[in-house]
């Protein structure tokens, strides 16, 4: 997804993308990328091997000016074999735990400073780091004004978004849903799901029998539902940056290692409230977070305020910049 949003940024500045196809990219691609002209690389799987060697020959054929790289297991061997063709390299990371052949590295996480890939990445390669460069889709620094201007009202909750992922690992969305609806009254919940969701069917006859529940499966308009909720218990990645930008309270669940790190910082930065779904006696943490939140408008107006503060929703057009700048 912030693949894509990068990609809008550039193709609004004139360039032409492609991404590797890989059957649990395509899904993705085909809901989300609305890119009409992109010419498709396919892998046969999802192995890195796999996608590697489709961007190989993609770029033997196409001679792209630049790669785009984002992928957890990806390092400096699997760049430097494409960068055979002279195309700068670009990644984005969030771990700063390996090395990369890059000509640009972005990392947008919350305390990420510049130093801290020293070592990892050449001298020449401009690092950009911080949540300035949080890769977002134009429509969440559009609703912004509008978004943070109501939650300056500090009205109550009448409306609330759960949203943890369309892969749902676990089936963490039934679970949250099932812990809060109890201590929400009558605010609406909007629920977002993927359409393979393992929580899809149990939610689906919460809903029927729950008025206040309404399910949104593979919703391009993640946006508005931001924008217009007043609380939120949301997951890691991308989409920590969406609700900070339109300035979203929201109760962070940590679903894996890669998550945490980032989600402790924030938390005692205060931008977020943060929980571990993997921790003993969850829910009724959760819970005891939701009432904490729920009938206290300063403590809300706090969170929005800062975690507005660090993301402005901007980044993808300020990478499209750096990327389309390489020399």
């Amino acid at each position: 997804m912030r693949c894509l949003s990068l990609a809008r940024a550039l193709e609004a500045q004139g360039a032409e993308c492609a991404f590797v196809d890989s059957p649990s990219a395509a899904p993705i691609l085909s809901r989300f990328g609305n890119l009409d002209h992109a010419l498709l690389a396919m892998a046969r799987g999802d192995d890195l091997a796999g996608l590697v060697k489709a961007a190989q020959d993609f770029t033997r054929v196409f001679a792209p000016n630049a790669i785009v790289i984002d992928h957890y297991d990806a390092d400096a061997s699997h760049e430097k074999a494409l960068s055979s063709t002279g195309a700068k390299i670009v990644v984005i990371d969030d771990l700063a735990n390996r090395s990369h052949a890059a000509d640009l590295l972005v990392d947008p996480g919350y305390g990420r400073r510049v130093a801290d890939y020293a070592g990892l990445v050449p001298e020449h390669c401009l690092r950009l780091a911080g949540p300035q460069y949080a890769l977002l889709r134009p429509e969440f620094p559009a609703a912004r004004p509008r978004a943070l201007s109501r939650r300056a009202k500090s009205g109550p909750v009448t409306r609330a978004m759960v949203s943890l992922g369309l892969t749902d690992v676990g089936g963490i969305t039934a679970r949250v849903v099932e812990a809060i609806a109890p201590l929400m009254g009558e605010a609406r919940l909007d629920v977002v799901l993927g359409a393979g969701a393992a929580s899809l069917d149990p939610l689906t006859t919460l809903a029927r029998q729950d008025r206040r529940i309404r399910l949104h499966i593979e919703t391009v308009e993640m946006f508005a539902l931001a924008a217009d909720a007043d609380l939120a218990v949301g997951g890691g990645g991308s989409s920590t940056w969406e609700r900070a930008c339109v300035g979203l309270p929201t109760i962070s669940i940590v679903l894996a290692d890669n998550q945490a790190e980032m989600a402790a910082r924030m938390a005692e930065a205060g931008l977020i409230l943060t929980l571990d779904a993997r921790a003993a006696g969850f829910e009724a943490a959760l819970a005891q977070a939701w009432r904490s939140l729920i009938d206290a408008p300063q403590a809300r107006a706090a969170l929005s305020e800062r975690s507005a503060a660090f993301c402005d929703g901007r980044g993808a057009s300020r990478v499209a910049d750096a990327i389309l700048s390489l020399n």
